[in-house]
């Protein structure tokens, strides 16, 4: 809506004639009116709950589609608000009022001719007169028909302000009727509603308003932006007091009293919370804050109430021995006894330390004693690697919690303190990738009495989420942890996992090798390793391996920028892999052009998309899911992408959330293991090199990686062991609670 000028928008009154298709989720709608000088036209936009038959006036502009034509794009709307006995029965007999169909339209408009909207609002009662409505029926009535208007006039109201149509109706189903009257009295709130509004756009509609709003709001809601900022983007639960003042004043130009003066204000006001941990004060949001200190009070709870241990465990465990046709070293040992004797158990390591034979022998415990044991992951991919590694199915985290979606799109449980899981052992692996939300559901949902087992690498690198959940209990020292640090002979011999190794220790990896699993490919310049990496994905591997380009390979990036960064590689190899071809479906969205068969990714967590597999159906994609494009649908206005095994329909709006993925960034490939994996390691910016990083990249390759670049950028990175600094506050809530 910023660019409305520059699009020439003109104005064209009509009536609405026929509803082509209509999306209830974001009122994005495909519709004919009637116009007296352009006849039938055909148009499309987010028009929430207009009816046929209704006077409308349309401001928009004309466009020629590739596969329809012409067409009028509407950006806002005024409806004409019906006035007469005849135009009420149309609008009533349209069925946009719940529970008023055509025949009781005509016999309510019958009875109350020009008063029929005045009798609906003030006087519902009235309509109990009418055969067939009672009391209770006639309440049901006005309060659908007050709905209806309180929408339709807090969208025009907003929409003077710059908002579109979708983005009004999602402020008036977040704060009702008094919409308009809080957008006029604190504009800024809307950049910490969960609206896709940021800070500066909800500067520019303050500076539209006729009155200004109280300088203090500003400061305010720029502090809450700075904390959300920091959490979503930074991955942080908290941070120092010390360290908002000065993003505060860079954002809002306040002075640091006023930062100092609103940071309180909002603690009073309980928007904030303050805590002193390790003699500094740190400044949390509310829900975060609840999460951490949850987590932590749940911890120790399932600890003081552990499970019982069973009776002969050492000879349960030479059982378990004899059905892996295994021998278990010391520490592997020790794992499976803590998990049985102490009822929870942290189990980490790096890749060829025996970490998924040590879990099979805990599953053969717990199952040879009848524990119902359930096994997740915190994403598809993963869970779909543990179900392979483990030989017994495996689930998200969301789908084992039975996850809901409200109508903010927050993530709701159907399991939880009240409905726990009846499971009696649960094994959680990529602990490392789960945020802190996610982990305090997780054990909010336990019975008591139930084992939890987690396992992780904390090498690899934090949640994409907010929190450090792994590393905080592993630093803790509250869970019985067991490292398993042992690399055992025949993993050895794979280049992959003792360069991994190297890499941890802080050691440079052996790049000389040419005939195994692990390549170094020398190229200087960044723009020639990404024409590498491109013909690598494109031929050599393929032809060298028998890889497919799209569904084996994958390209890891330390960062979206530059030449060898996930955006100019993603580029080079959609022209190479899946070029433009006349007839080939195309969807055009933001300067990128998704095309049918390409590679996808999904940036955020969408709760609302639907999704069938197998014939299970279900809602939600997720953030760092990859797929593939099979179908654009430009008259439903939807993009078709299978997601491993989920086929997940997505509206054309939501292709904001969608990247190609021929190439991602490192971080989120967390939990993903591919046959064969290629690294850019030149034109990286400095911030980017770093030892866990480089180590993540390397454990996320089966069978083969390349590393493309320069041996000095490898040497910095596995020199610098600068971890991602990460504010959370798990692991000192834990101590508290211990002590």
């Amino acid at each position: 809506m910023d660019n409305l000028e520059e699009k020439e928008l003109i104005s064209i009154e009509g009536t609405i004639e026929n509803i082509t298709f209509r999306n209830e989720e974001n009122g994005f709608t495909v519709f004919e009116f009637s116009n007296d000088d352009e006849g039938y036209v055909t148009a499309v936009g987010e028009i929430g709950n207009l009816y046929p038959g209704e006077k409308v006036i349309f401001s928009g502009s004309w466009a020629v589609h590739p596969t329809f034509g012409k067409q009028f794009k509407v950006e806002s709307y005024v409806p004409a608000i019906p006035e007469t006995a005849d135009e009420m029965l149309i609008f009533l007999s349209s069925g946009i009022v719940k529970g008023v169909k055509e025949k009781t339209a005509q016999k309510i408009v019958a009875e109350f001719g020009d008063s029929t909207f005045e009798v609906l609002e003030l006087y519902p009662e009235r309509l109990a007169r009418i055969r067939g409505i009672s009391h209770e029926k006639a309440m049901e009535i006005s309060r659908a028909y007050c709905r209806v208007s309180k929408e339709r006039n807090a969208v025009i109201a907003l929409e003077k302000y710059g908002l579109s149509t979708n983005e009004a109706l999602k402020i008036f189903n977040k704060f009702g009727s008094k919409s308009a009257e809080m957008v006029e009295h604190n504009p800024y709130s809307l950049c910490n509603a969960g609206l896709g509004i940021d800070f500066d756009r909800a500067c520019r509609i303050a500076g539209s308003l006729e009155k200004a709003p109280a300088d203090e709001f500003r400061i305010r809601e720029g502090v809450i932006y700075i904390l959300r900022h920091n959490l979503y983007q930074q991955g942080h639960t908290c941070v120092p007091r010390e360290s908002i003042i000065a993003p505060c004043r860079s954002l809002t130009g306040c002075t640091e009293d006023d930062a100092e003066k609103a940071i309180d204000d909002l603690i009073d006001i309980k928007r904030l919370i303050d805590e002193e941990l390790y003699n500094r004060n740190f400044i949390f949001l509310p829900d975060i804050y609840e999460a951490e200190k949850s987590a932590a009070k749940s911890l120790l709870f399932y600890k003081r109430y552990a499970a019982k241990s069973f009776p002969e465990i050492d000879e349960q465990i030479k059982k378990a021995e004899v059905i892996g046709g295994v021998c278990y070293n010391e520490k592997q040992r020790l794992a499976i006894k803590l998990a049985v004797e102490k009822g929870m158990l942290v189990l980490t390591g790096g890749p060829g330390t025996g970490k998924t034979t040590t879990l099979r022998g805990i599953l053969c415990v717990f199952e040879d004693q009848g524990l119902e044991t359930v096994l997740a992951a915190p994403t598809g991919r993963a869970a779909k690697r543990m179900s392979e590694l483990t030989g017994k199915e495996a689930t998200t985290i969301h789908r084992l919690l039975e996850v809901e979606w409200d109508t903010e799109e927050r993530a709701t449980f159907k399991r939880n303190k009240r409905n726990p899981l009846t499971a009696q052992a649960v094994i959680i692996d990529e602990l490392s990738m789960v945020d802190i939300q996610l982990f305090s559901a997780l054990l909010e949902a336990l019975p008591i009495g139930c084992r939890l087992v987690m396992v992780g690498d904390s090498d690899q690198l934090p949640p994409v989420g907010a929190g450090n959940v792994l590393q905080d209990i592993i630093e803790s020292k509250a869970v019985p942890t067991v490292e398993l640090d042992e690399v055992f002979r025949q993993a050895m011999e794979s280049m992959i996992i003792s360069n991994a190794h190297r890499i941890v220790r802080g050691e440079i990896p052996d790049l000389t090798v040419k005939d195994k699993d692990f390549f170094f490919l020398d190229r200087a310049l960044p723009a020639d390793a990404a024409l590498t990496i491109c013909d690598l994905a494109e031929t050599r591997l393929p032809g060298a391996y028998n890889y497919s380009s799209v569904d084996d390979i994958q390209i890891l990036c330390p960062s979206k920028k530059g030449e060898t960064g996930t955006v100019n590689i993603n580029k080079l190899l959609q022209q190479r892999l899946n070029p433009h071809e006349k007839g080939k479906p195309e969807h055009h969205f933001g300067g990128r052009v998704f095309r049918l068969g390409d590679k996808l990714m999904q940036t955020k967590n969408n709760y609302g998309i639907e999704w069938e597999s197998g014939g299970v159906s279900g809602l939600g994609v997720y953030n760092g899911d990859i797929g593939v494009l099979k179908k654009i649908d430009e008259e439903g206005q939807t993009l078709t992408v299978v997601f491993d095994d989920r086929t997940a329909l997505i509206p054309f709006e939501y292709s904001k959330d969608l990247e190609h993925a021929y190439a991602v960034t490192v971080h989120k490939s967390q939990g993903s293991e591919f046959p064969a994996v290629i690294v850019p390691v030149t034109g990286i910016n400095s911030m980017l090199e770093y030892r866990n990083l480089l180590y993540t990249a390397v454990t996320r390759a089966k069978e083969i990686i390349v590393l493309v670049g320069r041996e000095a950028t490898v040497r910095r990175m596995v020199e610098n062991d600068r971890k991602q600094k990460r504010y959370s506050a798990l692991k000192a809530f834990i101590m508290l609670g211990d002590s």
